[in-house]
């Protein structure tokens, strides 16, 4: 299986990473929106500051919750349809903020968020060890170098952007607020507040839609999870992960290094 992944010709190689890498791109762009998310749904549903940063919160557990059902699901029907199921159902998490919009309902934005999630996961678990057979294995840690470039890069570029639209004239929004009495006034301008996310996320799941549909299209190498795992029981006799030292210490440093990651994505 990763023989033939490793020879691939100069240009599918080429195509087939440069996809991988927008993938990555695509990782730091949904993930790094939830920054400006925070601050402009606390205004548009007017949240305390706790119940604001359950944006996060419904985003992140849905990694917890999908973790072992993704493995599951990538076993059952390979990890290229992984990827499009997995933007497929980024896509219809995208699609959940525009009746959440339009009725300003806190709750179908944090559900909108657990669907994106959710879709990411099983995209993650498809993607990161994807990129490493596609080239020799030698190369594989440089790939994912890379590979995490595009994520960060992203990471940047997301909330600059989503904020550019959300939160334009964010402070005289807020100052109308505190001076309006009148409830129906109110209501009005935090409806069409609100309204604002309806473009740019009607965008991105158009986008997530038409790049699933390119995955599903695209001669991309397929992993078999079973052959991989024919081929470690002849190689290993380990029958635990924490016989596997090098595992689940990489675990441990995951877990801490997302844990300052989300914290560094929170506005104070």
């Amino acid at each position: 299986m990763i023989q033939s992944a490793t020879k691939l010709n100069r240009k599918d190689y080429i195509f087939s990473i440069s996809l991988i890498g927008l993938l990555f791109f695509l990782f730091g762009f949904v993930t790094w929106l939830n920054g400006a998310l925070i601050q402009f749904l606390k205004t548009a549903c007017e949240l305390s500051d706790v119940v604001a940063y359950l944006v996060t919160f419904a985003f992140y557990i849905s990694y917890f919750v999908m973790a072992i059902p993704s493995s599951k699901i990538l076993e059952r029907i390979g990890f290229r349809n992984g990827m499009t199921v997995g933007l497929a159902v980024m896509s219809l998490g995208a699609l959940i903020f525009i009746p959440a919009a339009v009725s300003r309902s806190y709750f179908l934005f944090l559900v909108g968020l657990f669907v994106l999630g959710t879709g990411l996961a099983l995209l993650q678990t498809a993607v990161n060890p994807y990129v490493t057979i596609l080239g020799p294995i030698e190369s594989a840690a440089k790939r994912i170098s890379i590979m995490g470039i595009c994520n960060k890069v992203a990471g940047v570029l997301a909330p600059i952007l989503l904020a550019s639209i959300l939160l334009k004239d964010a402070e005289a929004i807020k100052t109308r607020l505190a001076e309006l009495t009148d409830l129906t006034q109110r209501t009005t301008l935090l409806d069409e507040l609100a309204q604002r996310m309806i473009m740019p996320y009607l965008v991105l799941a158009i986008f997530l839609a038409a790049l699933s549909i390119m995955i599903r299209l695209a001669h991309l190498p397929e992993i078999n999870p079973e052959e991989d795992e024919a081929n470690d029981s002849v190689q290993h006799t380990h029958k635990s992960i924490f016989q596997y030292r090098h595992l689940w210490l990489g675990v441990i440093a995951l877990f801490f290094y997302v844990g300052v990651e989300v914290i560094a994505g929170i506005p104070l």
